[in-house]
């Protein structure tokens, strides 16, 4: 251990209008040190090693820092994780409830494995839903019990070389730098309900907009994902999940739309009162890497390049273009 300053900063965001920029939030953590890392659409990653000494502050207290800015130049709240490396920091960060404040975990073994002791093996950030399923069949569910299992028994259950990553992990260790101008490896939009909502019409709406934010936010990046995942939370506070490999690369917002209506209808809510709809672009690549398969279909093609035009008024008049569908009456 060398010490807490990595901060995990989660900006609350809401879609209320007005609302500040994500660019503008990651300036005030680039306002206390250069070596920030993006991850769209709401949070960051940031190393203060070099800030502590300049500020005269400890890691906490920037984190605090961080906060009051935030909330003066953009009116902004964030969740804050203060922890010797990234894994920690964005375990910190989640505190119950999700709402705002700050949470530090103490650069002590003993400490660390307390914080862990009882966290679901599924929270620890680079353990998927397939090797957390893997894990539970045997009667592992936390990252205590993946810290004091026996190596050759995570060997047998998860192979060599997950097993030893994934047992690094579950005793905090985490070797992953923060490192200033990497291309985000996923993207996300949410949707917050004024209140508990039944209407599949109004969901589907909802998921059109994400779509659309998504496909905008990827195609000013120059980026296409291969898989799109749907976060159903419901009012009990409970939520599915369900992720879907698009049949090709893509950045097109129609074909977007339409993977999360069938990833939504395959739930078959019917009458569930929904709070929260999340998609998620995964496994990101550049668009120019990217193939496509080829269309006789003039609409789609003379909707693929209309996108980018498109865009460009949107940047410069946001609001004045969008699918028609969410069109006001």
């Amino acid at each position: 251990m060398t010490g807490r300053h990595v901060l995990y900063v989660r900006y609350l965001t809401t879609d209320r209008p007005g609302h500040a920029p994500y660019d503008g939030l990651l300036d005030v953590l680039r306002g206390i040190t250069p070596v920030v890392q993006a991850l769209p659409p709401d949070a960051a990653l940031a190393d203060v090693r070099g800030a502590l000494r300049y500020f005269g502050l400890d890691a906490v207290r920037l984190a605090r820092l961080v906060r009051v800015r935030g909330l003066a130049l953009h009116g902004t709240d964030c969740a804050i994780g203060v922890a010797p490396n990234p894994l920690l920091a964005r375990l910190a960060a989640a505190p119950p409830g999700g709402g705002p404040g700050i949470g530090a975990v103490p650069d002590d073994p003993d400490a660390i494995a307390a914080f862990l002791a009882d966290r679901p093996a599924a929270d620890l950030h680079g353990v998927g839903p397939a090797t957390a399923r893997a894990l539970a069949a045997y009667g592992i569910h936390t990252a205590g019990l993946v810290a004091a299992a026996p190596p050759l028994t995570l060997q047998r259950i998860l192979g060599a070389s997950t097993a030893r990553r994934v047992q690094a992990l579950a005793r905090g260790t985490d070797p992953t730098p923060v490192v200033p101008g990497t291309p985000a490896r996923s993207t996300a939009a949410e949707h917050r309900f004024g209140h508990d909502e039944l209407d599949p019409a109004v969901r589907r709406r909802a998921l059109l907009t994400l779509a659309d934010r998504l496909g905008h936010r990827l195609r000013g990046t120059g980026q296409t994902t291969r898989a799109l995942t749907l976060t159903v939370r419901y009012a009990d506070r409970t939520a599915t999940t369900r992720r879907r490999t698009l049949p090709e690369p893509t950045a097109h917002t129609p074909a977007l739309a339409g993977t999360a209506y069938a990833l939504h209808d395959a739930l078959g809510l019917q009458r569930a009162r929904v709070r929260t709809v999340a998609l998620r672009a995964e496994d990101l690549t550049d668009a120019r890497s990217s193939g496509r398969q080829l269309t006789f279909d003039r609409q789609t093609e003379s909707a693929r390049r209309l996108e980018p035009v498109l865009d460009r008024i949107a940047a410069k008049w946001p609001g004045s273009v969008g699918p028609a569908a969410l069109a006001r009456p």
